[in-house]
């Protein structure tokens, strides 16, 4: 799904990009439940794996893990923005902007803390948090989406606040890894039940529909019943709730296929998502050098082009990343070392762009 939506999103050519274009309507809708699912599934995987241990707070090895995971998610954000113009002093704004990977990262450091302090007062409460803060998120998501936090550096802000150009920012997506950790905590409760494999996908498909076609008109009513502003501002601009929707009938089919997604090669692409990022990366966007087919074919394919160009791109980076695993890692390790050392270069430069910036 992202592999795809990058690829077309950066290279059909605009003509194409219309209301009139049933086609691509309806493949951009598609598309835009890619990040719903993709943070729902990071914090379902990566409580599912923290609760299956029995040991609480710090010596849950799980958090150690989670963190360390976190950073690094955070730290290849920032590598794959790099430039050759940064390392001679040339800064530019969209440097610091958030993506997907710093926001996932700092999705499971936020986790982690979170697990930490509440789960000595137990898994209910803990879950409760959990569902009180994905409600929150989405409900006061028109209130906190564009402020500005003036106090804060520029750089910080990002991960807060898409005010200043930041692509994600932590809220509203968290909101999909913490109900993604919710299903997890639910999923472990109960999964040993009778019959539990055939009641899950219905139950996620029917809470998928009402969140998919009735979230916005109870959102709507509560606001008159109630008078609370924010259920209407909610029901009228309602997209959270209802990709939400869409998440959970793509969470029943996975419940359904789950004996083909157990299929060795689908098992092993599910290990190494993060070599299949940092590989489509490079390829598409060109990382350090920009020079990745969007300097040659940005906005400028045809669909049949830009649908087997998409294809062969999948194809591509999954072999690439399958056949080749050890040496992608291998090379990741080494350009992590790189920079490790050069880090006293960097944080200078950051610290000149955060004064500047202030």
């Amino acid at each position: 799904m992202m592999l795809q939506g990058h690829f077309i999103s950066s290279l059909l050519a605009e003509k194409f990009k219309t209301q009139s274009n049933t086609t691509y309507q309806i493949w951009e809708y598609f598309r835009g439940i890619t990040a719903p699912t993709f943070f729902t599934i990071t914090g379902f995987v990566f409580m599912f794996l923290l609760l299956k241990h029995d040991n609480i707070g710090w010596n849950n090895p799980r958090i150690k893990k989670g963190i360390e995971r976190g950073i690094k998610l955070i730290l290849w954000g920032y590598v794959l923005r790099l430039s050759v113009g940064l390392f001679i002093g040339y800064t530019h704004e969209s440097y610091y902007y958030t993506d997907v990977l710093h926001i996932i990262g700092a999705s499971i450091i936020l986790l982690c803390l979170l697990y930490l302090t509440l789960s000595k007062f137990g898994k209910k409460t803990f879950n409760g948090a959990l569902l009180c803060i994905t409600i929150g998120s989405f409900l006061f998501e028109r209130y906190y989406n564009e402020i500005t936090i003036p106090f804060l550096p520029e750089v910080i802000s990002h991960y807060f606040t898409k005010a200043n150009g930041a692509i994600f920012s932590l809220f509203p997506w968290f909101g999909y890894v913490s109900i993604g950790a919710f299903l997890a905590s639910l999923f472990l409760k109960y999964k040993e039940e009778k019959h539990f494999y055939d009641k899950l996908p219905i139950t996620l498909a029917i809470t998928g529909l009402i969140l998919l076609f009735l979230s916005s008109p109870i959102l709507l009513v509560l606001g008159t019943f109630t008078g609370i502003e924010i259920f209407t501002i909610s029901g009228d601009y309602n997209y959270l709730f209802s990709r939400l929707g869409d998440v959970f009938l793509i969470f029943s089919v996975f419940v359904y296929a789950r004996k083909l997604l157990n299929h060795p090669v689908f098992i092993k692409i599910g290990k190494v998502t993060l070599s299949i990022y940092v590989v489509h990366h490079i390829i598409l966007y060109g990382s350090w050098f920009h020079t990745g087919l969007t300097r040659w074919f940005y906005h400028s394919l045809n669909f049949t082009e830009a649908i087997l160009g998409a294809l062969v791109f999948m194809t591509i980076v999954c072999i690439l990343v399958l056949k080749f695993r050890n040496t992608v890692n291998e090379k990741a390790y080494q350009i992590q070392q790189i920079i490790f050392n050069r880090l006293p270069k960097l944080k200078s430069i950051f610290t000149k762009f955060t004064l500047n910036k202030r």
